[in-house]
């Protein structure tokens, strides 16, 4: 994948996250959160993957809500991007995060000293976070007291840049382009 395209995919899922957030009105899409845009080399297709939080029941009821909302997203990104042509949307649903909460689940299973076959599926299809105690083992965390001084007088770009308030600037690249060609013509 190419640098090109990985960043119209980033830029098409914050744009399609903000579009489902402000601009849909449909009260079966409920809690959606869009996790990824895959583009193909072509931009002719994008599959935008998404986690909905909810029962099986809810989920597929967003999902077919999405994707008959999607034509309208598609044209309002159209006024939001400029591309040549906007990818058609397809919408998928993103199973990583439940998965990641089964398996969060067998751990604290495990941990608690229970089996972890004999306990029911958590209901929720997100985890809520709770705070995790240390344990033997753990390693010590780094501590801005452990780490030595920056030396005076010296800063990195990025730190002077922030300070000024602009972007650092590159020594090589291409310039900038000052004309269409030979003097006077246009």
């Amino acid at each position: 994948m190419s640098q090109r395209t990985e960043r119209i995919d980033e830029l098409l899922r914050q744009e399609i996250g903000k579009a489902l957030e402000s601009e849909l009105a449909d009260p079966r899409i409920g809690f959606v959160t869009v996790t990824d845009v895959e583009t193909s080399s072509d931009l002719a297709h994008a599959r935008v993957w998404v986690s909905v939080i909810g029962t099986d029941e809810q989920r597929k009821e967003t999902l077919a809500a999405l994707r008959r909302a999607m034509p309208y997203v598609r044209h309002g990104l159209n006024s939001k991007i400029r591309l040549r042509r906007i990818p058609e949307l397809e919408v998928r649903l993103d199973e990583s995060i439940e998965r990641g909460t089964r398996v969060l689940h067998l751990i604290n299973e495990l941990e608690a000293g229970r089996n972890p076959e004999d306990a029911a599926a958590p209901l929720e299809s997100l985890p809520t976070p709770v705070p995790r105690l240390p344990r033997e083992g753990d390693v010590p965390a780094l501590d801005s007291a452990v780490l030595p001084p920056p030396k005076p007088g010296r800063r990195r770009a990025t730190e002077r840049s922030a300070k000024a308030g602009s972007t650092p600037r590159s020594k090589g690249g291409p310039k900038p382009h000052r004309g269409y060609g030979r003097r006077g013509s246009r």
